[in-house]
């Protein structure tokens, strides 16, 4: 049913309104699981309650409980509250039952701890009107209520409510104009670990045949290791690492726990290795039921064959990290020194056993003789951005090659304005670009003063461009990846097809082995 200014649309639980924006109908906040509170508090997700009459689908849903980190950036302050965290959103060109659209869904990033389907910068509205096609954003639990590996509960409870929420498209999407059976998720960042998550997950099997994984992020934990990190962090409130000590802790007051943790962690280096020199204690765990395997051995032993992939990365990721942290022009050889020990490749999944441990001064010796001429602070951007993100995320395409599946690969090189591009082609960068939204979160700071220019739109509209048509036929604009001619499609004021980029750094890891982290010592 549809007027003027408004349309109803019958999902399985009941019937939602939505609103008219800007040639689309735009649905806000509407729950694909019970709240996961009092009973269903560190459970996995359950199935919604249906309710009577027509709900208003006006407002997103509240923000998951969360740190307060970068909470400016991600929209997150002037949030609704509420326990609904549990919820999806849906914009579409015209919710027709007959229109039968390609889907498209977000999982947004933010180091599994932070993070709201409801931040401005993930206004879906230009990808739907621009792609003809639906867009759903969805949220996840975070931090010690999503990915802390706790007694008592299931593994990886953030990834469990992202199939919930897929499961959701499957079962409703039909009626607001899109096809269940042309399903792409996309992700950046803790979204890209995510998706990579779920071409592993046997529970996700079948909820889509497309995925986009930008900027993955490399660290996936064994399970000894997790549950040494939920320890620690319980520890900080004087708990054990149960679902049922840490249920006395409301679940707003939960993320100060773990955020307590967050200064601390160098202290545990001999047991966490890279794990102490990061920014989050959490990440998808690889705990033998919910995820078998880490994503790259799994798609190796052809987990998503049957699912077409794009997967890539930022030019210089961890910039953004350096400038946030105030270390833009500050690196000394001594920091370098320790990063290139700490982060440099290694024959196996124990990167990182610190500075001073075997093959972390061979890690060291192999960038140096690279790249002889680079400067403390390039050595130091380049080993992270490698082990981090480029090399995980190459590395993902490959195993979907080798597992018998296709796989395009990019990179983002066109540098952020703000700044005088200082800030080169950084992490996050690619959120702006793929949505249009210069103008909110890190697109505030990513083009502080200057925001949208002719040629920013530009780069937009390519790469949202190559999204969409992939979403529609599987081909985003330029060759499936193979390793012989190894062609990259890189995104820059004149994008072109090269062969990939870095082959320098992809020598240096192709034989380290990425896998779940292990618990040291």
């Amino acid at each position: 049913m549809t007027s003027a200014g408004a349309s109803v649309v019958r999902t399985r639980a009941g019937a939602v309104r939505g609103r008219r924006e800007d040639g689309l109908v735009v649905f806000r906040g509407i729950p694909f699981a019970e709240p996961p509170v009092g009973d269903a508090r560190f459970a996995a997700p359950r199935p919604v309650t249906a309710w009577d009459g027509t709900r208003d689908a006006f407002a997103f849903g509240p923000p998951p409980p969360q740190e307060s980190g970068f909470q400016g950036r991600t929209g997150v302050i002037d949030a609704p509250t509420g326990d609904d965290w549990l919820t999806v959103n849906v914009w579409t060109p015209d919710p027709d039952p007959a229109a039968r659209r390609p889907v498209m869904v977000w999982i947004y990033g933010g180091a599994y701890k932070l993070g709201h389907s409801g931040s401005p910068g993930y206004d879906a509205r230009r990808i739907a009107r621009d792609g003809d096609l639906v867009v759903v954003t969805l949220n996840y639990r975070l931090g010690v209520e999503g990915f802390a590996r706790i007694d008592g509960a299931p593994a990886n409870r953030g990834l469990l409510d992202q199939v919930a929420a897929l499961e959701w498209v499957r079962e409703n999407i039909a009626a607001f104009g899109g096809d269940p059976g042309r399903v792409t998720v996309f992700g950046e960042s803790a979204g890209a670990g995510s998706v990579a998550s779920l071409l592993a997950m046997p529970s996700a099997a079948g909820l889509f045949g497309r995925a986009i994984a930008q900027s993955m992020p490399g660290p996936f934990f064994s399970d000894d290791l997790a549950r040494d990190l939920a320890a620690a962090i319980a520890a900080e409130a004087g708990l054990r690492p149960t679902a049922a000590d840490l249920s006395s802790v409301d679940p707003r007051r939960l993320p100060a726990v773990g955020e307590a943790l967050g200064p601390k962690m160098r202290e545990f280096e001999d047991r966490w290795g890279m794990v102490a020199h990061t920014l989050t204690a959490f990440s998808p765990v690889v705990d033998g039921e919910v995820l078998p395997t880490a994503p790259w051995q799994a798609l190796a032993a052809g987990s998503a064959r049957d699912v077409e992939l794009i997967v890539g990365h930022t030019r210089n990721e961890y910039r953004l990290f350096a400038a946030l942290g105030g270390q833009l022009g500050t690196i000394t050889d001594e920091q370098a020194t320790a990063a290139l020990r700490t982060f440099g490749p290694g024959p196996g999944p124990g990167m990182g056993l610190g500075p001073g441990s075997g093959f972390g001064a061979d890690g060291e010796r192999a960038y140096r003789a690279a790249f002889p001429d680079a400067s403390p602070e390039e050595l130091y951007e380049w080993v992270h951005s490698d082990a981090v993100f480029r090399m995980p995320s190459l590395r993902l395409a490959e195993a979907q090659i080798a597992g018998g599946g296709r796989a395009h690969v990019y990179e983002l090189a066109w540098p952020a304005p703000a700044y005088g591009g200082a800030l080169g082609a950084c992490h996050g960068l690619d959120i702006p670009l793929l949505f249009g939204t210069f103008a909110a979160d890190l697109g505030l700071m990513l083009f502080a003063g200057v925001g949208s220019s002719p040629e920013a739109e530009a780069v937009s509209s390519r790469f949202r461009t190559a999204w969409t048509a992939f979403a529609t036929t599987g081909d985003p604009g330029w060759p499936a990846y193979d390793t012989e001619r190894r062609p990259t499609q890189v995104f820059d004021t004149d994008s072109a097809v090269t062969p990939y980029p870095h082959e320098t750094s992809r020598r240096l890891w192709e034989h380290h082995d990425f896998g779940a982290l292990p618990l040291l010592g």
